[in-house]
């Protein structure tokens, strides 16, 4: 249904009646330069290599930590938020090792494109309104959402670095208008996280050298997501059976006692998402993988990536039943694939079973890592050809 423009109606009303009837569950404006320490803590983070292989983040510094860099034109930052929150513990999952746990936000459809769509429309809504220029962003571009959130008073970074609520606690996606027209800002939002430390103790790998510090090189979301390599050796293990993210620094924060459950009229949620069997996943080539995550966040990795994060789960199992559908993944054409596989067979089948499979690979396995695989996994190494 559309909504009629007055031209009486003051713009940030405008804004907010539009925000609301687009699905946003917040909304607080800043200015481009409110994030001053924003640059000097990314090339912090750069620095010390914390953004791993995402070298996007270091290419595109300067703009990142400076609005105005990115556009010189923005006079004023509209931040919306849209809650995502859960109806139950996203953790319940952890103890079921034949299923897999995927982030709660990648259990709705792309965020981007539910987002980017409506923030369009209220976007046209604005330039209608008090014209100038506009631009949209929804974690597609060099903009630093959560700082910027912080300075238009929807949350502040807690000691995870994600945004937290009063009201949402810290299950908020978020997105940017930029615009030309000067619109009077919000103040910012406090820290509230006091002396509470357990988003931190609750990392499965440690990801936290300190508070309000992420080193993305050992946290399960990039290492499932972000890293196009084998899983480290040093984090399978603590991965479990997180297949696609990890919730566990979100869920073990205290503020949210006090989110709702998302609506589902704006995020449907795919019950078959929630606990995906990992035998069903383990035989999915790529056509079934496209077909199954279409329009969702997790078909962007491939389907390569994602089989990779079901072995190491599969692998951490303890299901014994799944050693036939590990077995068919030695002879994939993916090297990612079979180097995963031959872990997880490693932890699901006799040691002499294994060591006669490792002794026929060494054989006619051409790839470095996926050779490697079978040496690591051997109590001790074999020569090729033995």
């Amino acid at each position: 249904m559309r909504t009629s423009i007055s031209k009486n109606e003051p713009l940030r009303a405008l804004i907010e009646r539009e925000a609301k009837r687009a699905g946003f569950d917040a909304i607080a404006v800043t200015t481009p330069d409110a994030i001053p320490l924003a640059p000097a803590r990314l090339a912090a983070f750069v620095a010390d290599g914390f953004h791993g292989s995402m070298g996007w983040i270091a290419e595109t510094l300067e703009r990142r930590g400076e609005p105005a860099a990115l556009w010189p034109a923005v006079r004023s930052i509209i931040v919306l938020a849209m809650n995502y929150g859960p109806d139950r513990d996203p953790r319940a999952v952890l103890a079921k090792r034949d299923r897999g746990a995927i982030s709660v936000y990648a259990q709705n459809r792309d965020y981007h494109e539910v987002m980017k769509g409506r923030l369009k429309e209220i976007a046209g809504k604005i330039v209608a309104r008090a014209g100038g220029d506009v631009k949209v962003f929804v974690d597609t571009a060099p903009v630093m959402e959560k700082p910027l959130a912080e300075a238009a008073g929807l949350g502040w970074q807690g000691k995870h670095t994600n945004l937290v609520s009063r009201e949402h606690g810290s299950w908020l996606f978020l997105g940017t208008i930029f615009t030309t027209a000067e619109l009077a800002p919000d103040g910012a939002e406090e820290d509230h996280c006091g002396s509470c430390r357990a988003c931190l103790d609750a990392c499965p790998t440690d990801a936290f050298p300190a508070p309000y510090r992420l080193d993305a090189r050992r946290c399960i979301s990039y290492l499932t997501i972000e890293n196009k390599g084998p899983i480290p050796q040093e984090f399978r293990e603590s991965i479990g059976n997180r297949i696609y993210g990890c919730d566990d620094c979100l869920a073990a924060c205290p503020w949210n006692k006090f989110a709702r459950m998302a609506s589902e009229a704006k995020l449907v949620a795919r019950a078959d998402l929630r606990e995906p069997p990992l035998a069903e996943l383990l035989s999915l080539d790529d056509a079934a993988f496209r077909a199954l995550f279409a329009g969702s966040p997790i078909k962007r990795i491939g389907r390569d990536r994602f089989v990779r994060n079901v072995l190491i789960a599969a692998g951490n199992s303890d299901d014994f039943s799944l050693a036939d559908a590990v077995r068919a993944l030695l002879g994939d054409a993916s090297p990612l694939v079979r180097g995963a596989a031959v872990w997880a067979l490693s932890r699901l089948v006799p040691g002499t079973e294994f060591a006669e499979r490792a002794r026929a690979a060494m054989k006619i396995e051409s790839e470095a890592a996926v050779r490697d695989e079978w040496l690591l996994a051997l109590p001790k190494p074999i020569e090729a050809h033995a």
